[in-house]
């Protein structure tokens, strides 16, 4: 187009130059915008998504990372209501301090002498994540019975240590009632323990 006088300059065209919904996804060529196109904030590669907020995230929650189990067939006894060390443990290390530690223990117990049960408790170090449980011996229903040996005590515990350190679980158990003798692992009887790092929710 021909000009009479000088050439007008040249002005970039910006949003604010067009009306609302001129451009259509019709109006772009498929493949023509790149990941760099865009204005999100976050890490943009293959193990993130675009969220609503503009930001690029991983996926969250439930995310397992590592599994740590141990066992043990030794016999411990106990014929007072001191908690003692049940010879149960693991030790895991959190790549995270926002991950959780499912905690999940399977631990024999026997009374083979008085009328008595036997409590436990779990720790993570030395803070008791677990609570006093007391447990009977399975189809222990008469006082006068001995060697009574159940099925175990199990349980479940969802643990926000918030460390990147190694962390070390076991279990304590006494017996109930001081009287006659408790025991974990009763002839060689095995128990478990489970540790399983979940990665930390968005």
């Amino acid at each position: 187009m021909p000009f009479i006088g000088n050439k007008p300059t040249a002005v970039p065209l910006t949003s604010a130059d067009l009306e609302d919904s001129i451009v259509t996804s019709a109006k772009i060529t498929d493949g023509t915008i790149s990941l760099v196109d865009l204005s999100a904030t976050g890490t943009k590669d293959a193990t993130t998504f675009l969220r609503g907020d503009n930001t690029f995230a991983e996926a969250g929650g439930g995310k397992l990372l590592q599994v740590v189990s141990a066992r043990t067939g030794t016999q411990v006894t106990s014929n007072t209501t001191t908690y003692i060390d049940t010879g149960l443990t693991a030790s895991i290390t959190p790549s995270s301090t926002s991950s959780k530690i499912l905690v999940l223990v399977q631990q024999s117990f026997a009374k083979y002498s008085g009328d008595t049960y036997g409590n436990f408790r779990v720790y993570r170090d030395s803070t008791e994540i677990g609570g006093v449980i007391p447990f009977r011996a399975v189809g222990d229903t008469d006082s006068s019975a001995k060697n009574v040996v159940g099925t175990g005590f199990s349980c479940s515990i969802l643990d926000e240590p918030s460390s990147t350190s190694s962390l070390t679980y076991k279990t304590q158990f006494n017996n109930g009632r001081g009287v006659g003798t408790a025991a974990v692992q009763y002839d060689s009887g095995n128990s478990y323990i489970t540790l399983m790092e979940i990665a930390g929710w968005l």
